[in-house]
């Protein structure tokens, strides 16, 4: 970890990072997506807030970028404040966590994940929850490394003929 962190820095986003952060979105998709589901769908209400959080319409939402030694941002973290579904107490949700194509394997996302919930903990966040397809093994494996426990199972059935 020590060597990734002299190679990478992260940092809160700022308003003119917008379209770096934006290209980095559909790597949320990069896992074997449900054939269900449009990959796009994965990602595109997280784009959005962005978006309005860039325009400084969304206080509640917390973003961070990593950045490589040359300034290139290789991964964002997004999460926003808000009440835990059923205790009601003070928490958060990570919207988002993604690392660029590549760069999976070098400690980035843990280091933007321990940014995101340290800058949760700061503003009273008790808690962060998350969601993740049962599909996707490689970020489970990384949240349940990351000391989060899986709670709820979510069921979908198709109502199409």
């Amino acid at each position: 970890m020590s060597n990734t962190r002299r190679h990478y820095s992260v940092r809160p986003a700022r308003a003119d990072d917008r379209e770096e952060i934006l290209a980095l979105m559909p790597r949320l998709a990069a896992f074997d997506v449900p054939e269900s589901r449009n990959p796009k769908h994965l990602w595109m209400s997280d784009a959005q807030l962005l978006e309005r959080w860039s325009e400084g319409d969304e206080d509640a939402c917390l973003v961070h970028v990593a950045v490589s030694v040359r300034g290139a941002i290789v991964g964002l973290a997004m999460a926003t404040l808000r009440p835990e579904p059923l205790s009601k107490e003070a928490s958060s949700h990570l919207e988002a966590i993604a690392v660029a194509e590549g760069m999976s394997g070098k400690g980035i996302g843990r280091l933007l994940l321990d940014a995101v919930e340290d800058d949760a903990r700061a503003r009273g966040a008790q808690s962060m929850t998350l969601h993740v397809f049962a599909s996707n093994t490689r970020a489970r494996d990384f949240y349940e490394r990351s000391g989060y426990d899986g709670e709820l199972v979510r069921y979908i059935k198709s109502l199409q003929n």
